[in-house]
């Protein structure tokens, strides 16, 4: 039997759009001679498609184009990932289900099991649990038997969390149904260092039962989450047997039989893989939101520098509008870099200085201020400044501001509201800023020139709001502070369990304070794009007003 693993990139809501797409790669395998081609989960709907799925008119829209999707199943079977409703009416009235189609109908339908609710995911808010389990002859009645499995279904939790989340085990089940193959559908976010460990939990899976695991994964950027195929095929002896090609669309055959000649693609390195995903995320936020083009504010730093080259490698550079707004603070080499950066990439990019209404906002409000000293709030005027003019060049021409903020200066709100804050998608957000150097020095390394001035990357950062200012002013060295930030934002560590981790008091104390006083700028980012364990956002819910 030869089964296509048909990785796509769907959109959520685009109903007509994804099931063209799914009865194009159903035509593609048929042709291949495939006997079954399987998609990612929610493939028809789009995941996350959250509480899109209450909508009934998308809801039933999406069972007429399941139909028209099984009436061209003619000499291939499919599994299809859609939105089923429950006749009952009970719960939240909708499954998060696949379809298998042949022969011109829809012949069984399996709905997910194990709904996850935690990190990004909410899905018992959305969907009810699914109570039996689905195993099917391919191949005609003599065929071999499949077990259908929907993403977190395989995901036995002993051996990922390391504890027992579920009381039920589908994979276990499909296997005492008499499956030989278990089919995965999934919508499985990438974020840095998972797919060996996913690749082990999948190995363990098809070991222990003796099954062959077949984990087809959709790829694309949806809102914050950037998904990265990477789809597979693992054996009975728990031997990765294929794999699919990671951040684009791909087809991918497996003969169970190996008659045919398998494909094994290899992961990207970590640090390649990150970069991908930024790539990924914001080409796909940017034409899904319908944007052809982007403006960045370009300070002449590396977090604005990266910025700017992921969104070249995203959209191309016809596509990326530079803008310089120096200040009186604004160092010469500043706009020197901004300059050579917009000329290694191609970019146009205009200098717009802002000193004339620098020095008028600060007339206008030096009366009100009552001869207090000058402090951040003089400064934080000229981040605003400049994020009212990216804005208005945003709204006059269309384009799609990103913002260049990196996750340790959100984390402990180095940042502006409404200042350097503005944009519609916070590119690094979830990059600390050790690792917006590792990926900047990972662009060059890798291109046939220089693409982030030298001196971009060597100069110690500066927000450059008053004269002599350094970021390591106000803040721990970002070594020290990106290490603190990954236990206690991302592993939940208190201050005594880092101080125990070998971190001075004082400092931990410091960026403490800052992460939690900072909760209420976050609140008000715009959507960035998630890499890490644990991002700020939608993975990340803490209360603002909250003593802690």
């Amino acid at each position: 039997m030869i089964i296509a693993l048909a990785q796509i990139n769907p959109t959520v809501g685009d109903l007509i759009g994804n099931a063209r797409k799914i009865t194009a790669q159903i035509e593609v395998a048929r042709g291949m001679q495939a006997d079954l081609v399987v998609f990612p989960e929610l493939s028809l709907f789009g995941y996350p498609a959250k509480d899109l799925v209450f909508r009934a008119d998308l809801v039933q829209e999406n069972l007429n184009q399941l139909e028209a999707i099984a009436r061209s199943c003619q000499g291939i079977t499919a599994v299809v990932g859609f939105v089923d409703p429950d006749t009952t009416k009970a719960g939240n009235g909708i499954f998060n289900a696949a379809a298998v189609c042949g022969d011109g109908c829809v012949q069984g339908v399996y709905r997910k099991r194990l709904l996850p609710t935690y990190d990004v995911f909410d899905e018992s808010r959305n969907f009810n649990a699914g109570e039996d389990v689905l195993v099917t002859p391919v191949g005609g009645k003599s065929g071999v038997l499949v077990g259908v499995t929907i993403c977190e279904d395989l995901w036995n939790d002993q051996q990922f969390g390391g504890r027992r989340v579920y009381g039920v085990d589908p994979v276990q089940e499909c296997v005492d149904a008499g499956a030989k193959i278990i089919i995965n559908l999934s919508a499985s976010p990438f974020r840095a260092d998972l797919s060996k460990r996913r690749d082990e939990i999948f190995q363990a899976q098809a070991c222990e039962h003796a099954v062959h695991v077949v984990y087809v994964n959709q790829i694309g950027g949806n809102d914050d989450l950037v998904f990265e195929g990477a789809s597979g095929v693992y054996g009975p002896d728990g031997t990765t047997l294929a794999r699919a090609n990671a951040f684009r669309e791909d087809l991918l055959l497996f003969s169970i039989d190996d008659s045919k000649p398998m494909r094994l693609e290899a992961y990207p390195s970590r640090i390649e893989s990150i970069r991908s995903a930024l790539v990924l995320g914001v080409r796909d936020y940017a034409c899904k939101c319908g944007f052809r083009d982007v403006v960045i504010g370009l300070s002449g730093g590396i977090d604005s520098a990266l910025t700017a080259a992921i969104a070249v490698d995203a959209i191309g550079a016809e596509h990326v509008f530079g803008v310089a707004l120096p200040s009186r603070f604004s160092s010469d080499h500043s706009v020197d870099d901004a300059k050579q950066l917009a000329e290694n990439l191609g970019i146009a990019l205009k200098v717009v200085p802002i000193e004339p209404v620098h020095a008028a906002m600060e007339r206008v409000v030096e009366p009100l201020f009552d001869g207090r000293d000058r402090d951040v709030t003089e400064e934080n005027i000229q981040a605003r400044i400049r994020g009212n003019i990216l804005m208005a060049l945003s709204n006059k021409y269309g384009r799609l501001l990103l913002t260049t903020g990196n996750k340790s200066e959100l984390a402990v709100g180095y940042c502006t509201l409404y200042g350097d804050m503005c944009g519609g998608l916070a590119v690094l957000s979830d990059v600390p800023k050790t690792m917006v150097y590792e990926l900047s020095r990972h662009i060059n390394d890798n291109g046939e020139r220089e693409i982030i001035p030298a001196h971009t990357i060597e100069k110690p950062p500066s927000a450059e709001l008053r004269d002599a200012q350094f970021d390591q002013d106000s803040l721990p060295p970002y070594d020290v502070l990106d290490a603190i930030l990954k236990l206690y934002v991302e592993s939940d560590y208190c201050v005594d369990q880092l101080v125990e981790a070998g971190f001075e008091r004082e400092i931990v104390e410091q960026v403490a304070r800052l992460v939690c006083r900072s909760e209420h700028k976050r609140k008000q980012s715009p959507v960035g794009i998630k890499v890490t364990s644990r991002a700020f956002g939608s993975g990340r819910r803490m209360p603002i007003a909250a003593k802690y």
